[in-house]
């Protein structure tokens, strides 16, 4: 072994230093793709909360009528019953309720209140509530035969379900 292949102190201790570099670098890029990977998560959880709070509003502004709304059902319940009333007979009242009922379904409608009159279709346990079951002839099984309540839905969500007289399955 020659002097120059010993180790002087001075090497030893650049040695260590540099090694020592050498951790802190590689603990510090761990720190730095730990803290990006934070970031990231971070945002990726304030995406999520912005986009479920636009969609709670929008929620919220399709259905803050909803009260108002089904509360004027029995308005439209009891102008339906009028007309039924009046039958065949013309004159200025009539044409007046007809018109009252009209602007007001109308104005329900820009709303987002759709009328569930189902005569005629096929019996929906979602949409109608069967409140007897009748033989007519020529009826299919299963068909809503009357509707003795109108039901409504706002913007494609049940408000009041319509009371229906369902044909008899044979």
């Amino acid at each position: 072994m020659t002097q120059n292949d010993i180790p002087t102190p001075d090497q030893d201790a650049e040695a260590t230093l540099e090694s020592q570099l050498r951790d802190e670098i590689e603990a510090l890029r761990g720190e730095i793709e730990q803290l990006r990977a934070d970031s990231l998560r971070e945002r990726a959880d304030l995406e999520n909360q912005r986009k479920r709070v636009a969609r709670d509003v929008e929620q919220a502004r399709r259905f803050a009528n909803e009260r108002l709304l089904g509360e004027l059902l029995p308005v439209f319940d009891s102008l339906d019953a009028g007309l039924a009333a009046a039958g065949d007979q013309t004159g200025p009242l009539k044409d007046g309720m007809e018109l009252t009922y009209r602007q007001l379904l109308k104005v329900a409608a820009d709303n987002g209140l759709a009328v569930v009159d189902p005569v005629g279709q096929p019996f929906n346990p979602e949409h109608h509530q069967a409140i007897s079951q009748a033989d007519p002839a020529g009826a299919a099984p299963g068909s809503v035969l009357q509707v003795f309540q109108k039901g409504y839905l706002l913007n494609d969500r049940l408000l009041r379900p319509a009371l229906v007289v369902v044909a008899r399955h044979d």
